[in-house]
């Protein structure tokens, strides 16, 4: 598409014509930068007008194999032409297909797809409280974090530990509780025979990409047990490769009664996912859960893509090595910036740059687009680095480049 001639004097350039669309015709529930992107290549990204960028957000944490990967794209396609959905009122070979490998990669029993991950988290959510329904013994009572992130619907947001987001909300869906994240005194004074679940990240990611304590997370199944309470993990944003195994949790060997996925799960596609253990799957009995779109053909032979490159030791190895590199190089940027950042966190290629009170972190994203970095901000102190898990450490090296010279334009308007 040629830029469009309007008069004598000049044009409309497409990104200027398409940025005006926007403006007229989207709700303004988002804050994007201006600039309109049209495709995209493994680790870089394409603007309508040829400008190029080292992608450090992948969708946030979604472009597991970058983009327009060759496998994903010729599954997609492939599938496309075969058969896109069927509904739940049938099997469809994709979708037993991934259940299979996808129970094999996690270590659970059973699964349920959806389209997202707040909607896998408002399963868990119903699964919870069903659970307890259906042994006879009704429980509510959720136990949450403070700063955590588990979506934006009703469901979702009355888990999410975040006031802001729930502004103008009216009263949010009722018996959940937050506690600090990695307090396990405040976490054990508060369980008892009422609670039904406890849900937690393994890491934060919206919250800041925060790490609990060591320990917290070992700690909380034997105190679930105890007080007969579920335990439910959201990986949606950790899950499916982004921290240097398949599930987070499985780096302590931590099993849950309930995984949420989503994310990285169909590479870029629309899909979630909640995987199970035999001794909860009863707690969603026939009728008692649904989605129209959930395990459509189309995204399954997707995820089943992603998960035949993403689920191998190799690849995995790959994604912890590069992630201590990309921590170590950040650590160096930080320490060759103390005005504007102090240190970095996370796990693989989850991390942050932990960033001082001298320039909000959504302030950074701007400057960071202008010197070819695209990265995102996560709770009030962190810049969030997540490539897709095919990224190089030349990659790394380049964009880390860009992210000083873009932290040395910011200190010179610093007073």
């Amino acid at each position: 598409m040629e830029a469009k001639s309007v008069d004598a004097e000049g044009t409309v350039e497409r990104e200027a014509e398409l940025l005006a669309w926007a403006d007229r015709h989207l709700l303004k529930n988002y804050r994007p930068q201006q600039v309109i992107m049209e495709r995209g290549e493994g680790s870089v990204l394409i603007d309508t007008e040829g400008r190029r960028y080292l992608d450090f957000c992948a969708g946030v944490a979604v472009c597991a194999l970058g983009h327009a990967h060759p496998a994903l794209t010729e599954a997609i396609a492939r599938q496309a032409a075969q058969l896109v959905h069927v509904s739940n009122y049938f099997y469809n070979r994709p979708n037993v297909e991934l259940a299979r490998a996808l129970c094999e990669a996690t270590g659970y029993d059973r699964a349920f797809f959806c389209n997202s991950g707040t909607e896998a988290n408002e399963a868990m959510l119903k699964l919870a409280r069903r659970y307890h329904h259906e042994r006879g013994e009704p429980r509510s009572r959720i136990i949450a974090f403070h700063k955590a992130f588990h979506g934006r619907t009703m469901g979702a947001l009355a888990l999410t530990g975040n006031p802001a987001y729930m502004e103008g909300f009216g009263p949010h869906v009722g018996d959940v509780e937050h506690v600090d994240y990695g307090d396990l005194d405040a976490l054990r004074a508060r369980m008892n025979s009422e609670v039904a679940a406890i849900i937690i990240e393994p890491v934060q990611g919206e919250g800041g990409v925060n790490s609990p304590p060591a320990g917290f997370l070992e700690a909380l199944r034997p105190l679930a047990d105890e007080h007969g309470a579920l335990l439910l993990l959201d990986e949606v944003q950790t899950g499916v490769g982004r921290t240097g195994q398949f599930l987070a949790s499985q780096t302590i060997g931590l099993q849950a009664d309930a995984v949420s996925l989503a994310k990285g799960l169909g590479g870029g596609f629309p899909v979630g996912a909640l995987v199970v253990t035999e001794r909860v799957a009863g707690g969603l009995p026939p009728g008692a859960h649904g989605s129209t779109f959930g395990g459509n053909p189309l995204a399954s032979a997707a995820a089943l893509c992603v998960l035949e490159h993403v689920n191998q030791p190799d690849f995995l190895a790959a994604v912890r090595q590069k992630g201590a590199y990309l921590a170590d190089k950040l650590a160096g940027l930080a320490e060759a910036h103390p005005r504007l950042a102090t240190g970095e966190r996370g796990q693989g290629l989850l991390r942050a740059l932990v960033v001082t009170d001298a320039v909000a972190p959504r302030d950074m994203l701007t400057v960071m687009r202008e010197h070819g970095l695209l990265v995102t901000a996560a709770g009030r102190d962190g810049l969030r680095f997540t490539p897709p898990l095919v990224v190089t450490e030349a990659e790394i090296d380049e964009a880390v480049a860009r992210a000083d010279r873009g932290l040395t334009a910011l200190e010179g308007g610093l007073s």
